[in-house]
């Protein structure tokens, strides 16, 4: 499985981004897929995931309510639909898939977003 994320960029606070990730995959419904981030200095974080059909989806409390997650399984692709968008959501979104079980197995290579002040 191979995952690339885009769609990161400079944006200024309370505005919107919206990331993208494309999976290279045949089977794409199996897969739990979700968003991690990276701050500068910090552990990567979990900000959201949705199940194989896009209909149960978990959010990190502090994104609830101003990040949407969704999923296109013919297109084989995830969104990350950021509203809000305050300076410390800053960091390396990365967007990960898993079969099943805890851990996530496949990493992309991840997106910068920066959120300015």
């Amino acid at each position: 499985v191979q995952l690339q994320a885009s769609g990161g960029g400079l944006v200024q606070a309370g505005g919107s981004l919206r990331l993208s990730c494309a999976a290279s995959v045949r089977t794409f419904s199996r897969y739990t897929m979700a968003w991690f981030r990276q701050a500068p200095g910090k552990e990567r974080e979990f900000v959201a995931n949705t199940d194989w059909s896009g209909e149960i989806t978990r959010y990190a409390n502090s994104v609830k309510g101003r990040y949407t997650m969704s999923r296109n399984n013919a297109e084989n692709t995830v969104y990350l639909q950021m509203n809000s968008l305050k300076p410390e959501d800053t960091g390396v979104y990365y967007c990960a898939a898993k079969e099943g079980g805890i851990s996530y197995d496949y990493w992309g290579q991840g997106t910068l977003v920066t959120v300015s002040s």
